[in-house]
């Protein structure tokens, strides 16, 4: 794995991390989601300390990440059933 040393900037601050090759795109787009909801948070509440900003977009983004940890990864929508009914005449053919 190529490993890129990189530095994002939160709340004004940077930050030197390594990060796979891979995972670049995705840590910069985080730190961009977090700058954008920091800015969000300011206008709306008009919060000057980065403590409470940061303290809220860290708890909005993980509210966010326990409801989709809490949600199964594919809606079955009936195809269990469907996936069972195959199955079923597949055995039936074999037989």
């Amino acid at each position: 794995m190529d490993e890129l040393s990189i530095k994002v900037n939160i709340a004004d601050r940077f930050y030197p991390l390594s990060v796979n090759a891979e995972q670049e795109e995705q840590v910069r787009k985080a730190a961009k989601l977090i700058n954008d909801k920091l800015k969000a948070y300011e206008k709306q509440f008009s919060v000057k300390d980065k403590q409470d900003i940061l303290s809220m977009c860290a708890l909005e983004l993980a509210t966010e990440l326990i409801q989709l940890r809490s949600k199964p990864l594919i809606e079955d929508n009936g195809l269990s059933k469907e996936l069972a009914e195959i199955q079923h005449l597949l055995k039936q053919v074999q037989l």
